[in-house]
């Protein structure tokens, strides 16, 4: 039986602390636009500038929680536009990663360490990993399938991490230009390669 995965196309996107988000917003708490697909997680209504010396990227949406550490999640393309430099990390994987401006509505901020193109990841909730045999921190591979005539490539996404929680929700996550070698315009489906 095939273990089938939803495939979601994480945007750029920025994770922020209450501090940094005091200090270019003026305002105590985020405010929930909308909730996304990960249980206790939500799109902000407050969106930042993203400055690099080539360009800046605008309304770029923040999501909730507030985290201990300020993170910026780009794709390599957006990092090209930037004129920065991000390496591929695992969410949280800060230390030694890319630099960048974050201009809000009351003021700006550099930040020195926390632009990264996130590695592809796995949600998987503890149960089904146990069912499926998978163990936090193994790398799994997952194809994309559309059948003749469908807009989706055939690829394989290799170095996928998986993360396992009894948080989380089932979906494998990639980013925008990740989705477009494959031809994933929002969400598909996948499975693993045993």
């Amino acid at each position: 039986m095939k273990k089938i995965v939803p495939i979601e196309i994480s945007a750029r996107h920025l994770h922020i602390s209450q501090s940094d988000f005091q200090k270019i917003f003026s305002q105590a708490e985020l405010t929930k636009y909308q909730d996304v697909s990960q249980p206790g997680q939500f799109a902000a209504t407050e969106q930042v500038v993203l400055i690099g010396p080539k360009n800046k990227i605008e309304r770029v949406r923040i999501l909730g929680p507030f985290r201990e550490q300020t993170q910026v999640e780009l794709s390599q393309t957006d990092c090209f536009t930037l004129g920065i430099t991000a390496p591929v990390r695992e969410s949280g994987d800060l230390s030694g990663s890319g630099s960048i401006q974050i201009q809000g509505p009351a003021g700006m901020m550099d930040l020195r360490e926390g632009a990264i193109v996130a590695q592809r990841h796995l949600h998987i909730p503890t149960d089904l990993a146990t069912e499926w045999g998978l163990v936090n921190g193994q790398i799994v591979k997952i194809a994309v399938s559309d059948g003749p005539g469908g807009q989706i490539k055939d690829l394989v996404f290799d170095e996928v991490i998986v993360r396992i929680s009894d948080q989380f929700k089932l979906a494998c996550h990639i980013d925008t230009d990740e989705g477009n070698a494959a031809g994933i315009s929002k969400q598909a489906e996948g499975y693993i390669i045993e």
